[in-house]
């Protein structure tokens, strides 16, 4: 949910400045490569009508050429790796990096010192003095490493004792002092592709990126990303730091784990880990896709009105940063409940029966068209999901097989029974048979509680008058006699 709202976010910034939405694959860390993912994101945007202008061919799939409509192509970044290193070599010229030969068992010793001592080990002006990089080692000791080691790696080279001002177009004014931060690694020979801080200022860069709008996690990199841009006489984007998603009770980061135990999903389609290990998605859940944008475009921006329904189009003219919040979004999963219900709401009867077919048909329902906009149209108001409607109404296709054990024991008695049973053989319709019921002066309760539970297998249910209405008067007798049969007094 998190990284589709930061899509949505990103989208409708761009759509309401007139500029262009840019869909980029980032997969250079190939520890966290997941098969499948790519397409998943690709799928989840799609289907939520979030529609990139660049990044995509006319087949669906992430550009890989150059063309009128991807003129920055290709978009995944591993396939951009011949570009990065260049980058990286002109910041080491540059005095703004260096080359860093330490291996990660140096690093651990390092690390387990300072732990000792009480402290953090951290890799930057205070520590890179007394370790293996091209600013202690003399010329030809580091062109012989680079030549013959393939683990070395390009670090920034982080100012000493600087303070770095920032604005945030959601936090405002920030400033960081250097001294708190590590010469991060931009470039890794073991695979020859860039860390996430590299790839992505080359690429909003050469990219032409005026507004980079993502994750609260990214804060602590945003000094780094300034310094970088300073390093490289690059002009910087505009950047915000969307609030987290928070969990529906308490403190803390919404997570799977938390849908898991709580019953609501976190994805915005079903998705299935490398493990086998299955996740629910929204639209797998019966959520309208309209609707769930609706959810997160309020989960952390307020239009400052009453108004909580939004199209897109609604959407890309009210929506502006300056009402993005700084604190975090706490999740409601029955507030995303109530936003589909909206939406069901708003459907025609006719779209909502289209949507119901299929369901039915598994059921062995013959309905037609006509029938079942009628059925909807009646039973829309009490619906969240379209999955609803069968519990609801599916004694308006069916008889019931079996009954409620406490409803009959509570309202099929011989005496109201005798009364149903004559009411029902009187009369034509509900309302004649209501007017018999109190001309004779009977508990109308206890008679028409009887008639539900026969037609129904339940007292509790739509009016007596618009299922018969329905399923017509010789069909409510047939499953009264029925009931006679199999309820015995």
């Amino acid at each position: 949910m998190g990284g589709v709202r930061t899509a949505l976010y990103n989208y409708l910034i761009a759509k309401k400045n007139g500029g262009d939405f840019i869909l980029r694959i980032e997969d250079t860390d190939s520890h966290r490569f997941v098969p499948g993912a790519e397409e998943y994101i690709i799928e989840s945007l799609r289907w939520c009508g979030i529609v990139p202008d660049e990044g995509l061919d006319a087949s669906g799939k992430v550009a890989e050429q150059v063309d009128e409509k991807n003129p920055h192509a290709p978009y995944r970044q591993s396939q951009r790796r011949g570009i990065y290193r260049k980058y990286a070599e002109q910041l080491v010229s540059g005095g703004f990096a260096y080359y860093a030969f330490d291996t990660a068992e140096e690093l651990e010793k390092e690390r387990a010192a300072a732990e000792s001592a009480g402290q953090t080990f951290i890799y930057n002006a205070s520590t890179r003095g007394r370790l293996r990089n091209s600013l202690t080692l003399g010329a030809e000791e580091v062109a012989r490493l680079l030549e013959e080691r393939n683990d070395w790696t390009i670090r920034f080279r982080m100012p000493a004792d600087e303070s770095v001002e920032m604005d945030d177009e959601i936090r405002g004014h920030i400033e960081v002092n250097t001294s708190t931060l590590d010469d991060k690694v931009l470039w890794k020979r073991a695979d020859e592709l860039p860390t996430y801080h590299l790839a992505n200022i080359v690429d909003d860069h050469l990219m032409e990126i005026s507004d980079v709008i993502r994750g609260e996690e990214w804060l602590p990199s945003l000094p780094l990303h300034y310094l970088l841009y300073r390093a490289f006489g690059w002009e910087r984007p505009r950047f915000a730091h969307l609030p987290l998603l928070l969990k529906p009770v308490g403190n803390g980061k919404l997570s799977k784990r938390d849908g898991d135990k709580m019953g609501f999903p976190v994805f915005p389609l079903q998705w299935t880990a490398p493990d086998g290990q299955v996740s629910r998605g929204y639209r797998e859940d019966g959520y309208f896709p309209d609707a769930f944008v609706n959810l997160l475009a309020m989960l952390g921006w307020n239009p400052g009105t009453e108004q909580e329904i939004f199209s897109m189009e609604e959407l890309i003219q009210a929506f502006s940063l300056e009402k993005v919040g700084k604190s975090g979004a706490k999740f409601n999963p029955e507030k995303a409940k109530w936003f589909n219900k909206e939406y069901l709401r708003m459907r025609s009867e006719s779209e909502l029966a289209a949507l119901w077919m299929p369901e039915l048909r598994e059921r062995g329902v013959d309905a037609s068209e006509e029938y079942l906009r009628e059925v909807v149209a009646l039973i829309k108001e009490r619906a969240t999901f379209v999955s609803d409607f069968w519990n609801i109404a599916w004694y308006l296709f069916v008889a019931p097989s079996e009954y409620v054990e406490k409803d009959a024991a509570k309202f099929w008695k011989a005496e109201n029974v005798a009364m149903a049973r004559e009411a029902l053989e009187a009369t034509g319709s509900a309302s004649e048979m209501e007017e018999y019921i109190r001309a004779k002066e009977w508990p109308m309760g206890k008679v028409m509680n009887c008639i539900r539970l026969a037609i129904t297998g339940s007292s509790n249910g739509l009016g007596i008058a618009d299922i018969m209405r329905f399923i017509g008067r010789e069909e409510a007798l047939g499953r009264f006699h029925r009931a006679e049969e199999r309820l015995l007094l």
